[in-house]
């Protein structure tokens, strides 16, 4: 991912693959700081599906968090 704000905008989003075909569920549409909380308040085995978008990138949450 580049290098960005915690203000930049952002979606934060679970690949949900228990659905048939897999599913990209939104959880928040927000700056890059309100989507890092949000996803650390998930459980492990939700965070290990977690994407965080931009407008010029795409990167599991898991990369910038380890």
């Amino acid at each position: 991912m580049r290098s960005i704000s915690l203000e930049h905008p952002v979606r934060l989003y679970l690949l949900d693959d228990a659905v048939e075909g897999g599913a990209a569920i939104t959880l928040l549409y927000g700056t890059l700081a309100e989507a890092l909380a949000e996803a650390a308040r998930q459980p492990e085995e939700v965070q290990a599906g977690l994407i965080i978008q931009t407008q010029d990138d795409v990167v599991a949450y898991l990369d910038i968090v380890d």
